[in-house]
């Protein structure tokens, strides 16, 4: 059995706590390998090295931390198939989208590269009589992440590439269903150039998290998951004067205008609502069609495109999809199709009855799609996060812009139309965080951010891009004069610029 072990200090570290957690192959149903939960005093052994690493690493210049980040990009991608095989064995995500994964994480690195520039401050020549005024970023010190288990190597590299790059040291707890790739993101740091304890790896399940939102000695946490533990990252952290940035939930809708082009917007709502299994918080699980023939249409055209969706194992390159990740979370999908059924929506597609044959005990689960979806129910008022889709049927422009602008989450949305102005009207007005103009999953490009509005998201800063920066360095302001001749009398007044 394939023991993974925490990344301390750069080195391998087993654990001393006697408690594992099993990491599933999800495509077969059996444990593969077995993964140590820390204790408290494993993450303060990570926290020491890291504390010694970001000491010497903030003195670092710019430039020779971004040519760090340039040899990891090149040892990532050098990688890159190893890394998907390994990251679909853990999660059960074909082989293409865990080549996106990485490739979405190495655009953050991408954009590391350039924080020599992003880093500059600002100066004021001449602020007064002799007087100039100058800012700078300095890193905060040592730094964490909690990463999700539906993107283990894009979202911790969103958070630890930008931390490093302005000068922090980092500890990565990943999700404990996946864990491999983030270890071996850690060592290929290493092998970058990084100093050992730059990016510690600690495994674990609350214990470790609790650990991490009271560690003194961590100033800042980063977390992606659901919206209840966010809210509980931000609460706990932020009571014990960190910096936070917690993503949570989402449940984002695609709009279909009678104009858009609906070949192609099916196309783009499939691919959204089921790939990946509909494990993604950018997954469009929510079809808004207005206008009774729009609906109508788009529903024979998404059944039309179900009949030739393919599940399959992972490493098949035919699949759209492959399983989700833990029987639990298949059993969790199951559970809120039943409560669909029972609150009175359409079940037009039922999924749960599919087995894959030659893999029966994988956590395969088929497509689902329901119509006549409201406001109201559980299954549309929740998140799902699993391959089902549901149609929500609106009358109006207006009836369906304000279906995810009064839902609970605000993480993403898309609009489906040839109408520029009503595009553009959407976009200014929407409540949420990420719009999509016929954009199926408007995940931003790494210089800009990522961020949702409302219960997707709490605290004030978004992920990578120039708020990345702002998160993870404080800001010293210097108000400079270089007196000349005879010592001037002391001031009683405060000083003024003019």
């Amino acid at each position: 059995m394939r023991e993974i072990t925490h990344f301390i200090d750069g080195a391998s570290v087993a654990s001393t706590s006697g408690r594992t957690g099993d990491v599933f192959n999800p495509n077969t149903g059996e444990v593969q390998a077995r993964v140590a939960l820390a204790t408290p005093a494993e993450l303060d052994a990570a926290v020491a090295s890291a504390l010694r690493a970001q000491q010497t690493w903030a003195l670092v210049n710019p430039q020779r931390r971004a040519r760090v980040m340039f040899e990891f990009k090149r040892l990532v991608e050098a990688r890159m198939d190893e890394l998907a095989e390994l990251l679909s064995s853990e999660h059960g995500k074909v082989i293409a989208d865990s080549k996106g994964d990485i490739q979405r994480g190495l655009e953050v690195i991408e954009f590391a590269c350039g924080i020599p520039h992003a880093l500059k401050g600002e100066y004021t020549e001449g602020a007064g009589p002799g007087i100039d005024v100058y800012s700078m970023r300095q890193p905060l010190g040592v730094c964490a992440g909690i990463t999700p288990f539906n993107f283990p190597a894009m979202i911790p590299m969103w958070m630890f590439g930008v931390a490093i790059a302005v000068g922090n040291s980092f500890i990565l707890k990943p999700s404990e269903k996946d864990p491999s790739v983030p270890v071996r993101l850690a060592e290929l740091m290493m092998e970058a150039g990084a100093p050992k304890g730059v990016l510690n790896v600690v495994h674990g399940d609350k214990t470790a998290v609790d650990a991490i939102l009271d560690h003194p000695d961590i100033k800042a946490v980063s977390f992606v998951g659901s919206s209840d533990i966010a809210h509980y990252v931000y609460s706990r952290g932020t009571a014990n004067g960190k910096r936070v940035q917690a993503m949570g939930g989402a449940k984002n809708h695609g709009i279909i205008l009678p104009d858009a082009d609906l070949e192609q917007a099916t196309k783009d709502i499939i691919g959204a609502a089921y790939g990946s299994a509909g494990e993604r918080c950018m997954a469009l699980p929510v079809v808004v069609p207005v206008g009774r023939k729009t609906a109508d249409e788009v529903r024979e055209r998404v059944l039309a495109e179900l009949e030739t969706l393919k599940v399959g194992i992972s490493t098949d390159p035919a699949a759209q999809y492959g399983p989700v990740v833990s029987a639990a979370h298949r059993k969790k999908i199951s559970d809120y199709i039943d409560i669909g059924v029972k609150e009175g929506a359409e079940l037009v597609v039922d999924g749960r009855g599919f087995k894959l044959q030659g893999y029966e005990d994988g956590f395969f689960i088929g497509p689902s799609l329901f119509d006549g979806v409201k406001k109201g129910m559980k299954t549309y008022d929740e998140e799902i996060f699993g391959p089902v889709l549901q149609i929500v049927r609106a009358e109006t422009f207006e009836e369906a812009l304000a279906l995810p602008s009064e839902h609970q989450y605000g993480n993403g949305v898309a609009i489906f139309t040839r109408n520029g102005r009503a595009a553009r009207e959407f976009a200014a007005r929407v409540n949420v965080g990420m719009v999509g103009i016929n954009v199926p999953i408007p995940v931003p490009v790494a210089y800009h951010t990522f961020g949702g509005w409302k219960r997707s998201a709490f605290g004030d800063t978004n992920q990578h891009g120039m708020e990345g920066v702002k998160f993870y360095t404080k800001v010293k302001t210097v108000t400079a004069r270089w007196p000349e001749g005879a010592v001037e009398d002391s001031a009683f007044v405060i000083p003024t610029m003019g």
